[in-house]
């Protein structure tokens, strides 16, 4: 559609106005010179239900509430001091996940599977590491939460007549509602008990006059925020609301990303060759990649940032909304119409890119890219202030976890395979098969 109607149209699906941004120049317009007038979400049912009405960072509007959390989260969460501090999460869990690889050479893996618990477990320390073991004793977070992300996307793909005709908004007539609020009660229960574990462990301390020692983790940076008189406090929704963000949207985003970064390099040997060479040089070849090794893989960053050229994880990011009557290109956009900005269009487009359906590291070598939106050929993660606020760690852990998996192991297709490269629809861009891969080992040891 974008190349038979252009830079911009509009579709009228029910009720609602759609409008299709399908060029720089105009997306331009949109994340930076009025990126004010554009910075609500066009909330859908699914949205609404899964964020408490829309309480968290990824589907608030641009409003004080969404502020103070993004504020929060960018600040202090993921402080280039936090994030230090808990590089150690990181290099242990991928080394967990490397020996359970080295246990299963030979065999068939489910690449996403390997990245999913990795990432899982990651975020599950960073989070609450310090909640006592009775909240979380017996269960197999990693599988509930794949369960729950899993089903999150497939809603979200699900067409929705309310989302098209608010008026039958109250009926929740296809249930997508319904079994929304399921999905988030599943984690509602952990993270409710989580707080509350929390706050009873502050109060014994407190009367004992015991202070906790090391770095807080995200639970208690949290909690610190819930009573403050400054307009900034947090209420119990809005914690949750936050916490159900990064583990549902940093798991399924990096998981899904490595799952493609890997089709891409397992069906092209050369690239693999590359990215393996530059590996044994820059990390040595009885050694493990630690995260000091990443800025230095230059190769294996153009390779992520390819695959995140032709598969971006959002491929129309997450909708905006008008707050005001605006113009882009010449047309006027109504306030409160839905706007869909075609990342997937613009990075596969032959005016911005050459040869633009061919998978090649290469292009992203010459010049200075990155992840910021800054040169709008290229915004996998968004732009403007609407950017997604969880990048530096998706960013280290997507380097991570490809270095390791591509130092350690060479990987081919089981025989007879061939690369599948089909797409499902939903608000996330992911494989209709999963990669099944076989790794080998290469020389280190673990």
């Amino acid at each position: 559609m974008a190349h038979t109607y252009g830079p911009i149209f509009k579709m009228k699906l029910g009720s609602k106005l759609h409008v299709v941004i399908n060029t720089r120049e105009l997306a331009k317009v949109v994340v930076r010179d009025q990126d004010e007038a554009f910075s609500n979400r066009d909330q859908s049912a699914a949205a609404l239900a899964i964020t408490y009405g829309g309480q968290d960072i990824v589907f608030s509007n641009n409003n004080h509430n969404w502020r103070k959390l993004r504020k929060l989260f960018v600040h202090e969460v993921l402080s280039n001091k936090n994030l230090e501090a808990s590089g150690s999460f990181r290099r242990d869990e991928v080394r967990k996940a490397i020996k359970d690889v080295f246990g299963k050479i030979g065999t068939a893996i489910n690449v996403r599977e390997i990245a999913f618990a990795t990432e899982t477990n990651v975020l599950t320390r960073t989070i609450w590491e310090n909640t006592s073991d009775e909240v979380v004793k017996h269960r197999n977070l990693g599988a509930e939460i794949d369960d729950v992300a899993a089903n999150i996307v497939k809603i979200f793909g699900r067409v929705n007549l309310s989302d098209f005709f608010p008026s039958l908004a109250r009926f929740d007539l296809q249930g997508v509602e319904r079994d929304m609020k399921m999905q988030r009660d599943k984690l509602d229960k952990l993270f409710s008990g989580i707080i509350e574990d929390r706050i009873k462990s502050n109060f014994e301390r407190s009367q004992h006059e015991v202070k906790r020692e090391g770095k807080k983790d995200f639970v208690q940076i949290l909690l610190d925020h819930r009573d403050e008189k400054d307009g900034t406090s947090l209420s119990m929704t809005q914690m949750k609301a936050l916490l159900l963000d990064v583990m549902i949207a940093g798991t399924e985003t990096t998981a899904t990303t490595v799952e493609w970064a890997m089709a891409c390099i397992i069906s092209d040997h050369k690239v693999m060759k590359k990215v393996q060479e530059e590996l044994d040089e820059i990390v040595g070849l009885n050694n493990m990649v630690e995260e000091s090794h990443l800025p230095k893989l230059k190769y294996l960053d153009a390779t992520i940032k390819e695959t995140l050229r032709l598969y971006p994880i959002i491929p129309f990011l997450i909708p905006r909304s008008p707050s005001k009557a605006c113009t882009v290109g010449g047309y006027t956009i109504p306030k409160g119409c839905t706007i869909i900005l075609n990342v997937w269009s613009i990075h596969r487009d032959s005016r911005y890119w050459d040869n633009p359906m061919k998978f090649n590291p290469e292009r992203f070598l010459a010049d200075k890219w990155d992840y910021k939106g800054n040169n709008l050929v290229y915004f996998p993660f968004g732009s403007g202030r609407r950017m997604c606020a969880g990048l530096p760690l998706a960013e280290k852990m997507l380097m991570l976890i490809l270095a390791s998996l591509l130092h350690s192991f060479d990987w081919s297709l089981p025989k007879g395979e061939e690369p599948d490269f089909t797409e499902i629809f939903s608000i996330a861009l992911k494989k209709t098969k999963p990669l099944i891969a076989i790794p080998s080992q290469r020389f280190v040891t673990v």
